[in-house]
């Protein structure tokens, strides 16, 4: 693992302390820390709650940077207070990637000395598959008229 890696985990790692904050929800049950391309690392804790109003780790750590003005991600670990590595979610892999579009180089540990570009996580990008069922729409009312 390079000391990049080493210093995010160590830093996701001290946030990964679930805490109960009511009878409806909890937070910290992951953290997060990213390293932005200049060089500055930000991080997050995940909110569960009994409904759809929570938000993972990644999320808050891309609000802290978003705050900072920076949108460029260059590596990106959560770790699980279970004491793992987590995969980001489908919905953070595309938050990833619509921040900055150079994110898609982002490098993003799924496990231990699993590391993959962002690009490699997302075979089939949001934003692509849109204009397409968009340009299928416009091709199927040509064809009408």
């Amino acid at each position: 693992m390079d000391k990049d890696f080493e210093k995010l985990v160590k830093e996701a790692k001290k946030l990964a302390l679930k805490r109960k904050l009511s009878e409806y929800a909890s937070c910290g049950h992951v953290g997060c820390a990213l390293l932005t391309k200049s060089g500055n690392i930000y991080t997050g804790i995940c909110i569960d709650a009994n409904c759809a109003l929570g938000n993972c780790a990644e999320y808050a750590a891309i609000v802290e940077m978003l705050k900072n003005n920076e949108s460029e991600i260059d590596k990106i670990v959560a770790y699980s207070a279970k004491g793992q590595i987590y995969a980001p979610c489908g919905r953070c892999r595309e938050l990833i990637r619509m921040v900055n579009d150079k994110n898609l180089d982002t490098k993003v540990m799924v496990a231990e000395n699993k590391i993959y570009k962002l690009k490699d996580l997302l075979p089939e990008i949001y934003i692509t598959k849109i204009e397409s069922i968009c340009k299928k729409d416009i091709d199927i009312q040509k064809n009408k008229t």
